[in-house]
C-alpha cells in the first residue's frame, strides 16, 4: 500500500482535493492521508500540495509549519517521490511570485508566477471557466486524455519556467502560458483537477501510478 500525503497547510481546495485523490484511487493500492506531520510526509510514496488564494500568503502558511518544507523536500527532491502541484501548489515550485511584491518560492522548477496579462481585451483577468489544453507533451501524468482535453481554471497568476521544455501543456487565454509543468518526478496543474471532472480524475489516477 503506497502511501499519498496530500498536505494539509490551510488551503481552501484541501477538502474538493481530497474527495478527489479518493475517488481517483478507488481500486488502487494508495492511503490517501490527509497531514502537516513531517514525519508522515518525509517517508510518503507521494505528495500532492494543493493551493488557491494568494502566493506570498500560501508560502507563508507552508512556512509556518515547522519542519514541512524540509519533509517535502526529503520526501521529493532526496528519495525522488513523485509529487503534483495543484494551482497554487503548482506556482510555489517557482523561484518566485511577484504578487504583493516578490515572495520566494520553493526553487524546485526555476521560473517566475507572474500576473496575467492578456493581448486580447476580450480575456478577463481571474482566467475562470473551462479551456482546452495545448501543446500537451507525451508524458505518463497527460496519458489518455487526447490533444486537446478541457480543464478548469480559476486564477489571475500564471507560471513561466525559465526552461520552456519544463512546460508539460499549455492554455490560450489572450496568449499561451503553462497550464501544467513536469521536471523529472516533480509536476504541478495550473488546472483544477478536482473540478475538471472525467479529464481531472483521469489526471489524478495517471498521478497515481507515475513511477518515480
Amino acid at each position: 500500500m503506497q502511501s499519498v500525503a496530500l498536505i494539509d497547510y490551510g488551503s481552501g481546495n484541501l477538502r474538493s482535493a481530497e474527495k478527489a485523490l479518493r475517488k481517483a484511487a478507488e481500486g488502487m493500492p494508495a492511503d490517501i492521508v490527509v497531514t502537516a506531520d513531517p514525519a508522515v510526509v518525509a517517508k510518503a510514496d507521494r505528495v500532492v500540495l494543493p493551493g488557491v488564494g494568494a502566493f506570498a500568503a500560501c508560502m507563508a502558511a507552508l512556512s509556518s509549519r515547522d519542519g514541512l518544507i524540509e519533509a517535502m523536500s526529503e520526501a521529493v527532491l532526496t528519495r525522488g517521490a513523485p509529487f503534483l502541484g495543484i494551482c497554487v501548489g503548482m506556482q510555489l515550485l517557482a523561484d518566485r511570485g511577484l504578487e504583493f511584491g516578490t515572495t520566494p518560492g520553493l526553487g524546485w522548477i526555476a521560473g517566475t508566477v507572474a500576473r496575467l496579462t492578456p493581448s486580447d481585451p476580450a480575456a478577463k483577468i481571474p482566467h475562470m471557466g473551462w479551456n482546452p489544453l495545448t501543446a500537451v507533451r507525451d508524458i505518463p501524468l497527460m496519458a489518455g486524455l487526447g490533444p486537446a482535453p478541457h480543464m478548469y481554471f480559476t486564477h489571475s497568476f500564471a507560471f513561466t519556467p525559465d526552461d520552456p521544455s519544463h512546460v508539460a501543456a499549455s492554455v490560450d487565454h489572450g496568449g499561451l502560458f503553462a497550464a501544467a509543468v513536469s521536471k523529472d518526478n516533480i509536476m504541478g496543474v495550473q488546472f483544477h483537477p478536482e473540478k475538471s471532472q472525467g479529464s481531472g480524475l483521469r489526471l489524478l489516477q495517471n498521478f497515481l501510478e507515475t513511477r518515480a
